[in-house]
């Protein structure tokens, strides 16, 4: 046995594996294939630590003197348009023998625009510098696209079901370990008072690591033609892919019900992802102290990443789809419980008590939000083969990309009227998400051997 296969083999379980679904050249590469995706993932997920649209990059305004209108677009670009373009440059990805090596350009752009965030982070300041840093997330997110539509193929083709979620839960362990160890550096070296000069450092060591992520990726043995054999199985994969692309968009919401119901599923399990930051502006109205800053959130953040991975990168390769569903209605019931809480009258947000609850629940829903987004990654790698995958994960991250803003601006105004009624709000459809999700096919090779 290879020191590869050993490795391997000591990470992720194998049996139940899918792995003679594969081509015997591909099937030979599994162990090489795994740890190099999960180390050019984990070198990524550490590239998003250090340009956290929720925490690096409004600390970074902040200390160019950036005007405060600006700090709230950086989440809605960040997260928006790595997604809704995905539709639009499926087409171009599709003609790519070889889906590796769109990854490595999405990584290349990635690293490019945070080299240049941190060029601004050196020498700039105030609304040049903030418009500048907001043109280079654009360019950014469109990077992000590239990459979330090859990854997905790529380790379909390269990685048998059975022991794609434990790929996915390995890197998201990894990143949880990384947001940990960047937390507390922060609070070490920079404290409370972060200078423009230590984040364009970070944000520079951020584009290096993708530099690395590329570099680790291109290593990756990926079949071309033997994958796209393997996606005629389903039908609608090959023959259609030269037709209308909308024609193809339209047809898969109206004819295909496992993807329309995977859509409106995610769509509905928003609950653990939008969540926190409701938590936390009720954290900071009751009065919390410093555990509602850096310290207490991105630590929780981190340990539960750290412990949701590995926990449930197992339970999605035995059945994701139950994964998502009891995830998210989990979810659901912890954001309920949360609201009841700290509606008593005796709640002090304020005292120790208070402040150790707020971070708990921040801990517990980034933890179920772990399982909701490994279940779903996994499903929709195992639901679909060769091409017909790639339109999968791009035509639902479109579609993620319009729900997420229609969402997010209804769960917005409704916290005008107190962030618990939004976080009621997203418990009520997290718990119709899971019950939609219960129903929907099984596609796990575990379930399914």
């Amino acid at each position: 046995m290879s020191t590869a296969e050993s490795v391997y083999s000591a990470l992720v379980r194998r049996e139940g594996s899918r792995a003679g679904d594969l081509p015997e050249r591909v099937e030979r590469d599994i162990p090489r294939n795994g740890l190099r995706l999960v180390t050019a993932n984990t070198l990524q997920s550490s590239g998003d630590q250090t340009v956290n649209a929720s925490t690096v990059l409004p600390w970074l305004f902040h200390a160019l003197g950036v005007p405060a209108a600006l700090v709230g677009l950086l989440v809605p670009i960040r997260e928006s348009l790595a997604m809704l373009p995905q539709a639009f440059l499926t087409p171009l990805v599709l003609r790519v023998r070889h889906r590796k090596w769109v990854f490595v350009a999405g990584a290349g752009v990635q690293a490019a625009a945070v080299a240049v965030m941190a060029a601004i982070a050196a020498l700039g300041h105030g609304l040049a510098a903030g418009i500048g840093i907001l043109a280079a997330l654009v360019v950014f997110s469109l990077g992000r696209c590239l990459c979330s539509i090859a990854s997905k193929d790529v380790q379909g083709r390269t990685i048998p079901s059975g022991e794609r979620g434990q790929i996915i839960g390995l890197a998201t362990s990894a990143a949880g370990l990384v947001a940990v160890t960047l937390g507390l550096g922060i609070r070490v070296l920079g404290g409370d008072d972060l200078r423009p000069g230590f984040l364009a450092l970070l944000l520079a060591a951020g584009a290096l690591l993708w530099v690395l992520s590329a570099t680790v990726y291109a290593q990756v043995t990926e079949p071309g033609e033997e994958a796209a054999a393997a996606g005629k199985g389903r039908e609608g994969s090959d023959d259609e892919a030269g037709g209308s692309w909308f024609g193809e968009v339209i047809r898969l919401f109206r004819e295909d019900a496992t993807f329309r119901r995977f859509v409106t599923v995610r769509g509905l399990i928003l609950v653990s992802s939008l969540s926190p930051p409701f938590l936390v502006s009720m954290s900071v109205g009751a009065g919390t102290g410093a555990l509602a800053g850096l310290g207490g959130f991105i630590l929780a953040s981190g340990i539960a990443s750290l412990l949701g991975g590995r926990i449930f990168g197992r339970l999605a390769d035995r059945s994701s789809r139950l994964l998502m569903a009891w995830a998210a209605a989990a979810a659901s019931a912890v954001a309920v419980v949360i609201v009841a809480v700290v509606s008593l009258p005796a709640f002090d947000g304020g005292s120790a008590a208070g402040a150790a609850f707020f971070v708990a629940g921040y801990f517990v829903l980034t933890l179920l939000h772990s399982g909701v987004r490994v279940g779903r990654k996994t499903y929709v790698v195992d639901v679909a083969e060769g091409d017909l995958r790639t339109t999968y994960v791009a035509v639902s991250n479109s579609a993620m990309g319009i729900i997420l803003l229609v969402v997010g601006g209804i769960s917005s105004l409704i916290a005008l009227a107190g962030a618990q009624w939004a976080l009621v709000f997203l418990a009520a459809l997290g718990f119709v998400g899971a019950a939609s999700g219960l129903r929907m096919p099984e596609v796990s090779g575990r379930a399914r051997g």
